[in-house]
């Protein structure tokens, strides 16, 4: 008998992209079950590859690129990408992200910005978005999202109404702020995709966290920090929350975009939304997902908690294949467990086999995962 199995997993990041994850999984699957009908939709969490993953699983979207000034003020090319629904999506990765620094330094820690993800955000409105997403992900600033406000019309002055420096040391000048060029947002809001929950300020903050990942040295953790705080201090009139969940993503700039009516969401199931990935759990007799490591973590807002929260609904069971699979991978989870999980470290014999090759233990994960299918 045919089994419908849809694969929907996450990328192992630095190894694979979520498209090639999917379809490694399925040609093994197709070894041990060759009848089977495979459905590949593969997902992201809000961070890097989310526009790659959308644009594979989200039928009669459409890529679109334009230019826009890279963190550090060098002007480059940018991928968008637009949904049958008048829906974009701008992936930060893509427009200010740390992988477009020829070097992370103290100093880009320091000088770089959001301003080319405002100018994506802004292309897409003026193209007529009903509604913008924006995967916050590998963001290489802590400017708490003030450049890309500023790309997008808000006007953030010194004491001599000049406008302030880019990046989180010109934050540290910052005396008054105008919102009001921003605009009208899209009739259905811009979105802010996170997989994060860390506030804006504080040890479990922006700067604290995530400013070393940028090139911040220790002791530019409390610079950094100032700047933000000088930044929650002139915009307390906005009605941002310095302390709400997942503030502090992507350099806090979920915080600058919370402050003109933008909204938070787990980017993993706001994706899931958008290519409808509940309509596919319905029909199937097993979902796949899975990612580079399955930890304690991936129940909590990861790809696999929103499949996992999904496919209860439709009463489908859950095999996750990971590169590692934690033992704590459980641990304080009181929802619903994967009816089986494959770790390609002990498929291979360890994480070094497995990520010189993750495509051919992706292969033999998916045979094994359908040899232990009993549907």
């Amino acid at each position: 008998m045919q089994r419908r199995i849809v694969i929907a997993p996450d990328s192992f990041k630095g190894t694979a992209t979520a498209t090639e994850v999917a379809h490694a999984i399925a040609a093994g699957w197709q070894r041990g079950r060759p009848g089977d009908q495979c459905i590949l939709p593969p997902m992201a969490d809000g961070g890097e590859g989310t526009i790659d993953a959308l644009e594979t699983a989200a039928s009669g979207s459409t890529r679109v690129t334009t230019t826009v000034h890279g963190p550090l003020g060098k002007p480059g090319e940018a991928s968008l990408l637009l949904l049958r629904d008048d829906t974009w999506v701008v992936e930060l990765a893509e427009t200010s992200g740390i992988g477009l620094l020829d070097a992370v330094t103290r100093e880009s820690a320091r000088a770089a910005t959001t301003y080319g993800l405002g100018e994506a955000i802004r292309f897409a409105i003026d193209r007529g978005a009903q509604r913008v997403l924006v995967a916050l992900g590998s963001s290489a600033s802590t400017d708490g999202g003030v450049g890309a406000l500023m790309a997008l019309g808000a006007r953030f002055l010194d004491e001599s109404d000049a406008p302030i420096p880019l990046g989180n040391e010109g934050l540290h000048r910052l005396a008054r702020v105008d919102l009001s060029p921003v605009g009208a947002l899209p009739p259905d809001g811009i979105i802010a995709l996170t997989d994060v929950t860390n506030p804006l300020l504080g040890p479990t903050g922006a700067a604290a966290v995530f400013g070393p990942q940028k090139g911040a040295a220790p002791e530019d953790i409390a610079v950094l920090e100032a700047g933000l705080r000088r930044l929650v201090d002139i915009l307390q009139i906005s009605g941002a929350r310095a302390d709400s969940p997942g503030a502090g993503a992507a350099g806090g700039t979920a915080f600058g975009l919370l402050a003109i009516g933008a909204s938070i969401e787990p980017g993993a199931l706001a994706i899931a939304e958008a290519i409808d990935l509940s309509r596919q759990l319905a029909r199937a007799d097993l979902v796949i997902t899975g990612e580079g490591s399955f930890d304690a973590q991936s129940l909590a807002g990861k790809v696999p908690s929103a499949v996992l929260e999904i496919a209860a609904v439709h009463d489908v069971p859950v095999a996750v294949i990971a590169g590692r699979v934690s033992p704590d991978a459980l641990n304080g989870d009181t929802g619903t467990h994967p009816a089986s999980m494959l770790s390609l470290s002990e498929l291979a014999g360890s994480a070094e086999a497995t990520m010189s090759d993750p495509v051919r233990w992706l292969e033999v994960a998916g045979e094994q995962a359908a040899g232990l299918f009993n549907g």
